[in-house]
């Protein structure tokens, strides 16, 4: 296959921050070389818990204004990303957040009482349609999204992933599918490092208790070491959902981790992968446009 238009990549995600906290390093990688990258938010992230005491009037359990917010905190993490195209599924909130629950540390499940609009329980037709007419309008040759699992669970992930291959499918001009993943061993090496602080601010949870995958099963690993202070900048600008703590940083050394509202530590790693699920596999490595062609082939190398 060959490319026969500039490249672009289109990444479909379920929350703002799943954007940063999956991709961010991508995102930046790819925009820095002039690839056209879209960003497809499925919800505004309603349902999430708020980090910042001051902020926590905004919470679905107060004033239920928190998906306002975090479209500013979106649209801040897409700037330091380089990201000018983000769109929302369906229009702006359209479908909700569905929140979830935990069922053991690093698995997520959904919940019993969803909101009549909750992502995960709308009509997968026409969220398959919605995203279908972006698909053709943008004519991306290389598509992101989640796992099957949704990565660890959660319901949105997982209609993100269900709706994402059911849209591809339908749209020939794609020509690769790649699901966002996280490497045991980049995990477990990142865990290993965050051990030997002795001031960590979050809890050090073990390797197994983070949602990962065998690494047998990635297809491509790609290197964002010059792309972490855009990714930590957009981390830090999702600030109800992301503590960031940094150790001796320096512009991109040193070292980095984040936590949610559950304070459990999870390691910033200067690679990010993928496992490509449909598409021809020749030169995709190391490059989510290798082999398709002199363009991806200059995607990849500048």
């Amino acid at each position: 296959m060959t490319l026969t238009a500039p490249p672009r990549l289109l990444l479909v995600h379920a929350h703002p921050d799943d954007e940063t906290l999956w991709t961010g390093g991508t995102i930046a990688r790819y925009a820095e070389r002039g690839v056209q990258v879209v960003v497809v938010t499925c919800t505004l992230g309603e349902e999430g818990e708020v980090i910042p005491e001051s902020l926590r009037g905004l919470a679905v359990d107060e004033a239920d204004q928190l998906g306002g917010y975090r479209v500013g905190e979106l649209r801040a993490a897409c700037t330091a990303l380089r990201v000018t195209d983000q769109r929302f599924l369906g229009g702006i909130g359209r479908w909700r957040d569905s929140g979830m629950l935990w069922e053991r540390p690093g698995t997520a499940g959904a919940r019993p009482d969803a909101h009549p609009r909750a992502f995960a329980v709308g009509d997968r037709e026409q969220q398959t349609s919605a995203l279908e007419d972006v698909l053709r309008e943008v004519k991306p040759q290389v598509v992101v999204t989640y796992a099957e699992d949704g990565g660890y669970g959660h319901p949105d992930h997982v209609r993100a992933h269900e709706i994402t291959v059911a849209a591809v499918e339908r749209v020939p001009e794609v020509q690769r599918l790649f699901y966002a993943v996280q490497s045991r061993a980049a995990v477990t090496a990142g865990l290993a490092r965050l051990a030997e602080v002795e001031e960590l601010p979050f809890d050090l949870p073990s390797p197994d208790e983070v949602a990962s995958v065998d690494d047998d099963s990635i297809t491509t690993e790609i290197d964002i070491s010059g792309q972490l202070p855009a990714k930590i900048s957009a981390m830090r600008a999702h600030g109800t959902q992301i503590k960031v703590w940094l150790d001796r940083w320096n512009n991109g050394d040193g070292i980095a981790a984040y936590a949610l509202s559950n304070g459990i530590a999870q390691p910033v790693v200067d690679t990010e992968h993928f496992v490509l699920a449909s598409g021809d596999p020749d030169g995709c490595a190391n490059d989510l446009f290798g082999g398709l062609g002199p363009i991806g082939e200059s995607v990849g190398n500048r």
